[in-house]
């Protein structure tokens, strides 16, 4: 179950690698920001790295990643990759689904 694996096999609890693609300082990006923000200091604190790109100055990076829309949070770890394409974040259940995490986590 998604909030049992918080642990690798050395006892250390896994490391959530996100990127969160956004296009300059629209509301939606903002409120995308702050939610995401929220959810890793409430549900991951201390087991995550947040990498905020964007698209607007960093196109190639955009391109690179195949990003279509945005906002987009990318989970690159843990495995699998998992995307969530064009929301505010807002709508918690739907996140923790997506990032595999509990949200007693």
């Amino acid at each position: 179950m998604a909030g049992e694996q918080s642990t690798n096999g050395a006892g250390r609890k896994i490391q959530f690698i996100l990127h969160l693609y956004i296009c300059g300082a629209s509301p939606r990006s903002k409120r995308a920001l702050t939610n995401i923000k929220e959810i890793c200091e409430d549900h991951l604190k201390g087991r995550y790295n947040l990498e905020v790109v964007d698209i607007f100055q960093n196109p190639a990076q955009g391109e690179r990643d195949q990003i279509v829309a945005a906002p987009t949070l990318v989970k690159k770890n843990p495995l699998p990759v998992r995307r969530f394409i064009g929301e505010d974040l807002s709508n918690k259940t739907k996140l923790f689904s997506v990032l595999e995490i509990s949200d007693a986590a």
